[in-house]
């Protein structure tokens, strides 16, 4: 692509930072580079005409991870390991409610609730034995006991009729999350540009100079913020994560309130306008959906579709309308 100069003046020259990747992290790195230099020119380049990754392809959970799932995280990393990645989540959270506010992003605090297959009962009687524990070990971040049981009272299939729930949990809406960071980024004076795709980069003494499919230009400095996909660009040992996800078309009189998880949060499913969004079965083929190919695949939408029938809308009939996947880091 040739440039005029006019457009290399008024996007690409003089470049104080430059941000790759425009979803939750990349967003939230310019508006705090902004706070910090009021005065800056900041640049942040996308490669999807939207937000590309999880930012526009999650499930809105605002969880802070499921009891088995804290329990697992202890069978390879200390308490004090495990309770700083539960506080990161509980900060970030609040960082985004506060920052955006709750209206803009959708929040509702209806709780969140982990369910155990009646065939896996002995995880369940672990988490229980389990839960005074855990919930001292994490007061220091929640100021309460955060983990109880409650009773299933959505009539959920298959499954022991007592839920581990976390009261404080809660559910946004991811689209409106993505709008607002981005009208706040504008508002604040952040060039965003999309269908920018960066191939590499090379430092220089007085900075950095960065190539993309369409151009090249020079920045101070270069902040990677595309999760899972920053191996493509620098060498961290972070790998991409596939997680596979489907949504209903609206079910009449669909009751179900709060966030689910299942099996240490492999599998998650909420109620958004009257649908049931479910995602998870990454476990199924752990080396297949290690990957930065969007996609689904038979195996994993078919165990999706099986808990829908069998456990979350048991005698209830229902019609997929969309299916997509995410690429975590």
């Amino acid at each position: 692509m040739n440039l005029s100069y006019w457009e290399y003046k008024s996007w690409l020259s003089n470049v104080d930072f430059t941000v790759v990747g425009s979803g939750i992290v990349g967003l939230s790195c310019a508006l705090s580079l902004r706070k910090r230099f009021p005065h800056a020119r900041i640049l942040v380049l996308e490669k999807g005409t939207l937000p590309q990754g999880a930012s526009t392809k999650n499930a809105g959970f605002a969880c802070y991870g499921s009891l088995s799932e804290i329990l697992s995280d202890l069978k390879n990393h200390s308490e004090e390991e495990v309770t700083e990645l539960v506080r990161m989540r509980w900060e970030g959270i609040q960082l985004l409610r506060n920052s955006l506010g709750d209206g803009e992003i959708g929040f509702e605090q209806h709780g969140g609730h982990e369910l155990f297959l009646v065939d896996d009962s002995d995880k369940y009687d672990r988490c229980l034995n389990e839960m005074d524990r855990i919930n001292k070990m994490l007061e220091p971040v929640f100021k309460k006991a955060a983990f109880h049981q409650t009773s299933n009272s959505f009539g959920f299939g298959q499954i022991v009729n007592h839920y581990i729930s976390n009261s404080l949990e809660g559910q946004l809406d991811t689209g409106r999350l993505m709008r607002a960071l981005l009208e706040k980024a504008r508002r604040a004076g952040i060039d965003i540009l999309n269908s920018v795709t960066v191939e590499n980069y090379s430092q220089l003494a007085d900075g950095v100079e960065v190539r993309t499919q369409h151009f090249e230009f020079k920045t101070s400095q270069l902040f990677i913020a595309t999760n899972g996909f920053v191996s493509q660009l620098v060498k961290e040992s972070v790998k991409p994560a596939r997680a596979q996800v489907l949504i209903t078309k609206p079910i009449p009189e669909l009751a179900i309130k709060g966030t689910f998880h299942m099996d240490e949060g492999y599998y998650y499913f909420r109620n958004i306008d009257n649908r049931i969004l479910l995602g998870g079965a990454r476990n199924l083929d752990i080396a297949g959906e290690t990957t930065s190919e969007f996609g689904t695949t038979e195996e994993i939408q078919s165990k999706l579709e099986s808990i829908l029938s069998d456990i979350i809308l048991p005698g209830i009939p229902w019609e997929i309308e969309r299916r997509w996947s995410g690429i975590m880091g």
